[in-house]
């Protein structure tokens, strides 16, 4: 087997049946198989895959669906990769839309280049414009306020301002970047053989760049490839239930800064990041109080 796909789907039923006929519509030369685990959608999901996907024999024969309780984004990726008998890893998420050729190209990208762990393809939004997320620098005290107090919105030319999201880089050139979304991630065998499983600590955030810190810390190269693109509808699962999903994008900020910078930092400067993510939390949640449409980052 060449290539696993991951995929973890949660209460976004209408948006997996767009993800998997994507990517059962795909055109390869090589054997994939996909793992769907539900992470307890209780909306038909389940019931949907079994009767449109399931029922056909050669869909059947490459596809495994996990019923599961919600344990989280990284724990319900981790079932399915441990079952994996891909080479490659693919986590994918359930709201996205894969082109024909984008698992060809990326699968070609990564056995051109041993030395790249982890790749992403150019993610763009429902509305055509690019998913920021897609090509990241890793979080550090200045790029992280520079992000929460949304300057690199207002100079996102700036190298200096907004590093974080790499705006500053043209998104048709690929390069090596920092991290990259868990929507869309291209996982090497090397690679997953030396960092192994996500951190189940992270639940629904964060551990797409805790992953992509660990492959660098190894001695991989993390990259955006734009040769290909893939539709993310961004943000289905969270607006389910926005006033989790905005404590959990805090309480990741504060985990990540804790296990990777935590350390470097003097006392002083650790408080004052503490302060600012939950600061910040209590504005997001009172802004959404008054939201029609409620997010939790942009």
């Amino acid at each position: 087997m060449d290539l696993s796909i991951v995929i973890v789907p949660y209460k976004c039923k209408d948006k997996l049946r767009v993800t998997l006929d994507a990517v059962y519509a795909s055109v390869v030369n090589f054997e994939y198989e996909v793992i769907i685990v539900d992470n307890d959608s209780q909306d038909g999901s389940v019931e949907m895959v079994e009767q449109e996907y399931l029922s056909k024999s050669d869909i059947a024969s490459r596809t495994t669906l996990i019923k599961n309780s919600n344990e989280g984004f990284a724990k319900g990726n981790n079932r399915g990769l441990k079952i994996s008998k891909g080479q490659y890893k693919l986590l994918l998420n359930p709201d996205t839309k894969v082109a024909p050729e984008t698992l060809q190209v990326m699968m070609d990208f990564m056995k051109s280049r041993p030395d790249v762990g982890i790749a992403t393809c150019k993610l763009v939004k429902g509305d055509g414009t690019l998913d920021a997320a897609c090509k990241r620098s890793l979080p550090d005290p200045w790029n992280a306020f520079m992000r929460v107090t949304g300057l690199s919105f207002l100079l996102p030319k700036s190298k200096l301002v907004a590093g974080y999201n790499l705006s500053h880089a043209s998104p048709d050139d690929e390069m090596q970047i920092g991290a990259c979304v868990g929507a869309f991630m291209f996982v090497s065998p090397e690679c997953f053989k030396k960092i192994g499983l996500l951190d189940e600590r992270f639940f629904m955030y964060g551990e797409d760049l805790d992953w992509c810190k660990s492959a660098s810390d190894a001695g991989f190269k993390v990259w955006y490839y734009p040769k290909t693109t893939t539709v993310h509808y961004k943000g289905s699962s969270s607006k389910k239930n926005s006033k989790k999903a905005l404590y959990e994008f805090h309480h990741t900020m504060w985990q990540y800064y804790q296990k990777h910078l935590v350390k470097q930092y003097p006392f002083f400067l650790n408080w004052l990041v503490y302060v600012g993510i939950w600061l910040r939390y209590v504005l997001q949640l009172t802004k959404n109080a008054f939201r029609q449409e409620a997010y939790v980052s942009k």
